[in-house]
């Protein structure tokens, strides 16, 4: 029976090759272990090849109403063994003849990775461990991190390992550095067991987490505004939001709980819509003068003239991207969430206007007029008002002195060639002139165009928008102070540039759009 077998299998194989055992099965009827053990036999005496390293295909397995598993499947292939050859290459695959080295660990030919990692915890059983760190100690023998947790659970099963997460309502999740690891003693009572573990996992997350990500976010809300008000401050929403590196959500059911285990926790909603946070240790005095002065912020922050200023960056960049060829503007990652990252923090060599380290420039953008000619990056800061030659003299210093921009020259610190700034302002003082050493006025146009410096005026792109068949009454202006954000800006803008016919009726209907913004505005200067 055994030579019949084998001979089935090798008749296969010379037939069709090369073939998996799942396939070798299919084509001779073999039972599995009668599959296996021919194969085996046939490797090592030489008559066929296998793989080197095994394969690893995903495979789905139903389960009826327990659904379906996912498992990931590792097999061989094999094929006959030409004379004289000890291996060969087939469509990328390495075949060898048997060898000790080439032996699978789950066939008795070493040790097993899911050995390894018990026997780990087991040498070490005085001791807890996350998933990451098993797979740091044991990367030497292959171990990889999907490796712990599909061996682990079948030793949990079994009793040898104690497996902790977050131990939430409904289910149990992962720690961000994984689960945490024990072994379980068999030779002492189980209940002694137990508690020795949760004792060592209670140990490894001293200092570092809480038993739910929940109860963490809450401890650490409270420890934020109990530093905050040790300062004299109240602590918004949007901080501790950024602080924890939570979500919205997430953040309200933390503060919720927390209000409710912690009565010293208090809290106070400013113009109906912004929410701060102080612990009750804070003097009458003290929290009535931090409240003035977050009141004296959302007015800055969150009223017209913010909003405004950017929306005319908007529109400067708008029009730089749609008549330009080939800008490519630069961006830039900032810590704080809600900042435009094509605003672009410069770093200073001399602090320039009370700034001493960074200033902030609104756009940078760098275009290749040819082939053979290098590239020119422009500058662009944005002012909404009037513009005075004290505003032109700050910019043209922060290109001078910001380490991207400014050079050392035997003249003393320059831009560097290439870099062009420009200046974009709703209107420049027609009335400053300035004065040059030699006695001579010129007007601040003159002026800028003298220091390299570009000036673009809200009138300057209401007439291309003139060109484009836009009526007189669709300005730039009036979009800046009807936009809601910077990319409403850019979509009324689209409107103007496509369809100028309709631009007075899409103002008009932008404007009845924004009604709630404007009277939350209102309300912030009236206040």
């Amino acid at each position: 029976m055994r030579g019949g077998s084998r001979g089935r299998v090798l008749a296969a194989l010379f037939e069709r090759s090369p073939l998996s055992s799942r396939e070798i099965m299919d084509a001779t009827g073999l039972s599995r272990s009668q599959t296996y053990g021919c194969l085996y036999r046939a490797w090592r005496s030489g008559h066929v090849l296998r793989t080197a390293e095994a394969i690893k295909r995903g495979e789905k397995v139903f389960k009826g109403r327990r659904g379906t598993a996912h498992h990931l499947l590792p097999y061989h292939m094999y094929m006959p063994r030409p004379p004289g050859l000890d291996h060969m290459v087939v469509d990328g695959l390495r075949y060898v003849g048997f060898s000790e080295e080439y032996l699978d660990p789950r066939g008795g030919g070493g040790v097993s990775k899911a050995r390894r990692i018990l026997e780990y915890l087991e040498e070490n059983s005085g001791e807890a461990f996350f998933s990451v760190e098993v797979v740091e100690a044991l990367a030497e023998h292959g171990v990889k991190p999907g490796d712990i947790m599909s061996n682990l659970r079948r030793y949990e099963r079994r009793g040898l390992v104690y497996v902790r997460g977050y131990k939430g309502e409904e289910r149990e999740t992962l720690f961000r550095e994984g689960f945490l690891l024990t072994w379980l003693d068999p030779d002492v009572p189980r209940e002694e067991a137990i508690m020795d573990a949760v004792v060592r996992t209670d140990a490894a997350l001293a200092g570092r987490a809480s038993s739910s990500p929940t109860m963490e976010r809450m401890h650490r809300f409270r420890d934020i505004v109990l530093e905050h008000s040790a300062l004299r401050k109240l602590v918004g929403a949007k901080f501790v939001e950024n602080r924890l590196g939570c979500t919205r959500h997430e953040l309200d059911t933390a503060v919720e709980r927390a209000m409710q285990l912690y009565p010293d926790m208090e809290t106070v909603r400013l113009f109906d819509a912004f929410r701060y946070y102080y612990h009750d240790s804070l003097s009458e005095e003290d929290l009535a003068a931090s409240v003035e002065m977050k009141k004296n912020y959302i007015r800055k922050v969150k009223g017209a003239a913010n909003r405004i200023g950017h929306n005319w960056e908007a529109v400067a960049e708008w029009f730089i991207d749609r008549t330009t060829t080939g800008a490519r503007f630069w961006s830039q990652n900032h810590r704080e969430g809600g900042m435009d990252p094509l605003r672009i923090t410069l770093y200073l060599i001399k602090g320039v206007g009370g700034r001493r380290r960074a200033a902030e420039v609104d756009r940078v953008w760098e275009v290749t007029p040819g082939v053979f000619a290098p590239p020119v990056t422009y500058v662009l800061s944005c002012k909404w008002g009037l513009v005075t030659k004290r505003h032109v003299d700050d910019f043209l210093e922060v290109l001078r002195w910001s380490k991207e921009f400014g050079v050392d020259t035997p003249d003393g610190r320059e831009a560097k060639n290439g870099v062009v700034g420009v200046f974009a302002a709703s209107a420049f003082n027609p009335r400053e002139y300035v004065q040059l050493k030699d006695g001579e006025k010129i007007s601040l146009a003159q002026y800028a165009a003298r220091r390299n410096l570009q000036l673009v005026t809200a009138a300057d792109l209401n007439r291309m928008l003139r060109e484009k068949g836009c009526p007189k009454e669709a300005t730039v202006q009036k979009i800046c102070r009807a936009a809601r954000d910077e990319a409403q800006v850019r979509e009324i803008l689209d409107v103007f540039w496509e369809k100028p016919s309709e631009a007075t009726e899409t103002l008009g209907r932008l404007r009845r759009d924004n009604q709630d913004l404007y009277r939350f505005e209102e309300k912030l200067e009236t206040r």
